[in-house]
């Protein structure tokens, strides 16, 4: 079977990886995926995502699996960690194989069926509850030196913002208050917690032995208000198109703080840092009306 990587895939890592030569070894390294874990592929999944190649596959024994090969700027093996903590917790489980780099065996989920399907009321309530069960304390063992900080991952994305807006008038003041927002919130975390890292409804997923379990975490050690923060934007471009979305907003806000026992501010602070941050990526990858969308939401914050 050729494994050509669907043009979504394509088209993520030719803005934030160029010329890296991953995706042209992708192929082989598929095939030898498949082959050494003597498995039957039944289709790459696409769309897929932004980060990584997903074929459904059939193990030896002819489970249903998922392969998952994602470059190392992706931090596959961070992925790999987090999964083995949770144990299947609220999260897809990882599954008994040989150990290869950059390659995920995992349970098979139904990759179309996200919470996202379900009307947004019902759909955030679930992701909420999905995401608390994943919210656990980090690995005391060496594993813990695979995780990023909250502290860490946003010093890098600050300093990416800080250069995109120099000399740029119309993005500059949003940026200062997420970068003043960011430094505030650092100075006395309430709490250092393994984090999902990329939580948002589209990586909730349904599955046979529970309802709903979280997919494609980009794992990251450090407050909840952090992980909730991506959520609060989901659907974004249905709350732009409302007159009153940005009453929409802060009362999702609200309701999300109280239902996870989360400091209110703290996570409009986060949500405005992360919303500024995409914004501000988006646009200096020419996706325009994307960066338009967030940066007019980070505006209401």
């Amino acid at each position: 079977m050729a494994f050509e990587p669907p043009q979504r895939l394509v088209r993520a890592l030719g803005e934030t990886a160029p010329g890296d030569g991953w995706l042209e070894k992708l192929p082989e390294a598929a095939r030898q995926a498949v082959a050494l874990r003597e498995s039957t592929v039944e289709r790459v999944q696409v769309p897929g995502g932004r980060s990584s190649l997903v074929v459904l596959v059939r193990r030896f024994d002819g489970t249903p699996a998922v392969l998952k090969l994602a470059p190392p700027r992706c931090r596959p093996e961070a992925e790999r960690a987090a999964l083995a903590h949770w144990g299947g917790l609220g999260a897809v489980q990882l599954l008994d194989e040989p150990v290869t780099e950059g390659v995920l065996l995992l349970e098979r989920l139904h990759p179309d069926v996200s919470v996202r399907s379900l009307p947004e009321a019902k759909a955030l309530l679930e992701a909420a509850g999905t995401l608390r069960r994943l919210w656990v304390e980090p690995p005391g063992d060496g594993n813990a030196q695979v995780f990023e900080t909250v502290a860490e991952r946003t010093g890098r994305q600050a300093e990416a913002m800080r250069a995109t807006a120099s000399g740029r008038a119309e993005v500059a003041p949003l940026v200062d208050a997420a970068l003043a927002a960011r430094s505030e919130l650092l100075v006395a975390p309430p709490e250092s917690r393994l984090l999902h890292g990329t939580f948002r409804q589209s990586k909730v997923l349904a599955g046979e032995r529970s309802p709903w379990l979280a997919v494609g975490p980009d794992p990251v050690v450090g407050e909840c208000a952090f992980d909730l923060a991506r959520l609060v934007r989901d659907r974004v471009e249905d709350l732009i198109a409302q007159p009153s979305g940005a009453a929409i907003t802060r009362r999702r806000i609200k309701r999300l703080a109280e239902s996870l026992d989360v400091d209110q501010e703290r996570l409009r602070g986060w949500t405005l840092f992360r919303a500024v941050e995409s914004g501000v990526r988006a646009r200096r990858v020419g996706r325009l009306q994307d960066a338009e969308l967030l940066l007019e939401f980070a505006g209401w914050l």
